[in-house]
């Protein structure tokens, strides 16, 4: 019996923004930033001008609206530039932001919001809940908070997989199959399942005293994202609606990577690094890594090249590489594009946002395979194969 995805949920972001809206906000954080600093060192300071330079470095470096056109955002911070009022980014207060303390307490507050709007229709307790995240961490978790308010506790494992970064949705699947296959047992009402869910919120942690141009690269593509999808074996889901059932899996670490993508926490919010050579090291080795998904899949590789692929878009290069590097049609890799479009990258909740587009799409008919890949740091390779399957 195979492990089936399905029951997706995504949250709307709370605050949806055209991407030309964010990069201004982004200039203007960077140049009040900087001005909040010349202050305290009682340097003068051209705000003004400041801003332009930032306005003209964004639109070198960051990340355009024609390939971002919006980027959601839990936090009301970026509506406006207000910023004795903000909840993270009080430049008058401190130039980088509020510290990691006051960033971990508004994700706590937005990460249980979000769980609680997540399994509002949910009504009978799963075996297990799996939370995914990189961008927040406090214990008890908001997932350990929802089980205890719905009385789930006897009944619902809380397990946490946290800080690997994009790719994590793929070893989240892995772990939810292994609890399919040693089950507690039945749950009351119904079959044993795994709900996932992943509180993605990366725009908590930007730092506008840094002005790289890796650092502009990835505030101009990080989005937040929430969303939880269901893992039960195929016999039992009765008829439930469209899913993917897991085929196969694979992963591997490319050797002497492992400065290449980092993710840390810093005094003020996670911190990133990104080589610049990040994309071409990943779809290096794309090829051996489809080759070894086709073998444990019992499929020819061929099979796999003629599939949809469910890319993690960690950005607008990655997109285009995997293409180039497997041959791949622009239609095989047309829902990760697509959802980059509208969201930005949401970090590990990206590749469950081109799960659902997929799931739900009646143009993908149940047979189609589907090659999901999606890359961290480490630099980690992680891929699946998938097959479409419709109400039983």
């Amino acid at each position: 019996m195979r492990p089936v995805l399905g029951d997706f949920r995504a949250l709307e972001p709370a605050h949806l923004k055209a991407q030309t809206a964010t990069l201004s906000w982004l200039a203007a954080a960077h140049a009040r930033a900087e001005a909040e600093r010349a202050a305290t060192l009682g340097r003068e300071c051209d705000e003004a001008r400041l801003r332009a330079e930032m306005e003209r470095r964004l639109a070198r470096f960051g990340c355009g609206p024609e390939k971002i056109e919006t980027r959601g955002h839990e936090l009301a911070d970026f509506e406006h530039t207000r910023w004795d009022t903000m909840d993270v980014y009080r430049l008058g207060e401190s130039p980088g932001g509020r510290g990691m303390l006051a960033r971990t307490q508004v994700f706590a507050r937005l990460a249980e919001a979000a769980l609680e709007q997540l399994f509002e229709g949910v009504g009978s307790a799963p075996g297990d809940l799996l939370h995914v995240t990189c961008t927040g961490y406090e214990a008890p978790s908001a997932a350990q908070r929802l089980v205890a308010a719905r009385g789930w506790g006897a009944q619902t494992r809380v397990t946490h997989a946290y800080h690997m970064g994009c790719y994590a949705a793929l070893p989240a699947l892995r772990i939810a199959a292994g609890f399919l296959a040693v089950p507690r047992g039945l749950v009351p009402g119904g079959a044993h399942r795994c709900e996932i869910v992943h509180t993605e919120l990366s725009t908590l942690h930007l730092n506008p005293l840094v002005h790289t141009a890796e650092q502009l690269v990835i505030q101009s593509l990080f989005a937040d994202g929430c969303i939880a999808y269901a893992l039960e074996l195929e016999r039992g889901r009765g008829n439930a609606a469209s899913g993917l059932a897991l085929v196969a899996e694979e992963e591997c670490i490319v050797p002497g990577t492992e400065r290449a993508m980092t993710w840390i926490a810093a005094d003020f919010g996670m911190q990133m690094t990104l080589s610049p050579t990040v994309p071409a090291t990943l779809t290096g080795g794309l090829g051996e890594l489809i080759e070894r998904l086709a073998a444990r899949a019992e499929l020819p590789a061929t099979a796999l090249r003629r599939a949809l692929y469910a890319v993690h878009p960690g950005g607008p290069k990655i997109v285009d590489q995997v293409r180039d590097a497997l041959d791949l049609e622009g239609s095989q890799i047309a829902a990760s594009r697509d959802v980059l479009r509208r969201r930005g990258n949401m970090s590990s909740a990206t590749l469950p946002h081109i799960w659902m587009e997929l799931a739900r799409d009646e143009a993908v008919s149940p047979g189609t395979l589907v090659v999901s890949l999606a890359f961290g740091p480490g630099l980690t390779l992680s891929g699946a194969v998938m097959q479409k399957v419709g109400p039983s």
